[in-house]
């Protein structure tokens, strides 16, 4: 049986971006879609493609275009910048939080930490 790819989408231009196509093309677990063009809805376009994760050069988006993202739940968003070569990482991952106690587990779960 064939594995499932993560569908991924290289959103813009930036030479950042044509280098991290040309290594991930060979990777047989990634479906790439290339996005070298602003759109005009992105969310609802972006949405559209199903993608489980979005890679994009901090650089070149509006400030406030990770956060609009976000709504669209298990989406990885990858931020990369290329003065400090690194990358920024947001999920839309949801989880319940009724509780303090419940916002503890998640920001311990997702630093490692063990109580």
């Amino acid at each position: 049986m064939k594995e499932k790819q993560q569908r991924t989408i290289l959103y813009g231009d930036s030479l950042i971006l044509a280098g991290v196509r040309a290594d991930l093309s060979a990777c047989p677990s990634m479906e790439l879609i290339i996005l070298d063009q602003p759109l005009a809805q992105p969310v609802e376009q972006i949405a559209a493609l199903q993608p489980d994760v979005l890679i994009f050069d901090l650089g070149a988006i509006q400030p406030d275009f990770p956060f609009c993202l976000l709504q669209l739940p298990g989406l990885l968003l990858i931020g990369l910048d290329p003065e400090t070569h690194q990358a920024l990482v947001w999920s839309g991952r949801q989880e319940a939080a009724a509780e303090a106690g419940d916002l503890l587990e998640i920001i311990q779960n997702d630093k490692g930490v063990t109580t």
